[in-house]
């Protein structure tokens, strides 16, 4: 009945049939999202870390740019966020940051963006105008809950205060209370100096210090299962997920689905459904390949 009134020029019907076909595409598309996000902590929030490659101010730049790429797709996905860490680059950019994503299946949707990211432009900051490759690595974890065992002993930790810079402008919050751990048996660092009570910054940290123990754990697990089995272990840090070229051409491709995406700004500006999504169905189908080192467009 709605397609006969919008056929016959009726606004309201057209509006309504329009809104209800988006909702219904919505739908399908949560349900295929389901299908392929199974792991046991897909559905959980999400922990993200950036850290800059080599390359000082190029590379640190470059992290910066990640940074706002995934804050715009968490607005797009309806998301919340916190970022709880944030340390400046010296001239540009930004040496590390850390922000938790909150949201259905956040983690199983970010963690397809786990590896290192590759640009290719010609530099702002160089006054030849050369052409520079950077590179940045993006670590994803889930929120644990309570209930998860991870044994971490007060006398394994080094925990410092520090007076946050507020360099991060609108990323974080000034604070005389932001707090270090150090893991002492892994030598794994965390902080965090988001907030003004230096009580909730370590309760903060101690979420991080959780999740990446836990994947330490999970990870010598997984090696252990692969020496018994003799399983080939796929090549993750140290090969790039992605390449973002800017110059000579204009040119995203993802090393691992083999996707090419010539609307590059897009994408920087937080468009990632898209190639999230052919990295699951790719990976639940198992037709996913593994990038090679230095794998990537010149």
């Amino acid at each position: 009945m709605l397609v006969e009134w919008a056929e016959q020029g009726d606004a309201g019907a057209l509006t309504e049939l329009t809104e209800g076909l988006e909702a219904l595409a919505r739908e399908v598309e949560a349900g295929e999202i389901k299908k392929m996000l199974g792991g046991e902590h897909d559905r959980r929030s999400a922990i993200v870390t950036i850290h800059p490659g080599a390359g000082g101010t190029e590379s640190q730049d470059w992290a910066e740019m990640l940074l706002r790429m995934y804050l715009r797709w968490v607005e797009r996905r309806g998301f919340k966020r916190e970022v709880i860490d944030y340390q400046p680059g010296d001239e540009a950019g930004l040496k590390s940051t850390t922000f938790t994503v909150s949201g259905d299946y956040a983690f199983g949707l970010l963690a397809a963006e786990a590896g290192v990211h590759r640009l290719v432009r010609i530099s702002p900051f160089d006054q030849a105008a050369r052409r520079h490759t950077s590179f940045a690595s993006v670590f994803v974890w889930p929120e644990l809950p309570e209930d998860v065992d991870v044994q971490i002993e007060e006398k394994d930790l080094r925990i410092d205060t520090f007076r946050s810079s507020g360099a991060g402008g609108q990323h974080v919050n000034v604070t005389d209370s932001a707090v270090r751990i150090t893991h002492l048996p892994t030598g794994i660092v965390v902080s965090c100096q988001n907030e003004r009570s230096q009580h909730r910054n370590r309760d903060a940290a101690m979420r991080v210090l959780r999740a990446r123990l836990y994947d330490v754990k999970m990870k010598e697990q997984q090696a252990r299962l692969d020496q018994i089995g003799g399983a080939k272990k796929e090549i993750a840090f140290g090969s790039q997920i992605r390449s973002y070229v800017l110059h000579p051409y204009q040119l995203i491709k993802d090393h691992r689905t083999k996707t090419e995406i010539g609307d590059i700004n897009r994408v920087l500006d937080g468009d990632l459904d898209g190639l999230i999504k052919t990295y699951l169905m790719q990976k639940a189908s198992g037709t996913l390949g593994t990038p090679a080192p230095g794998s990537g467009d010149e």
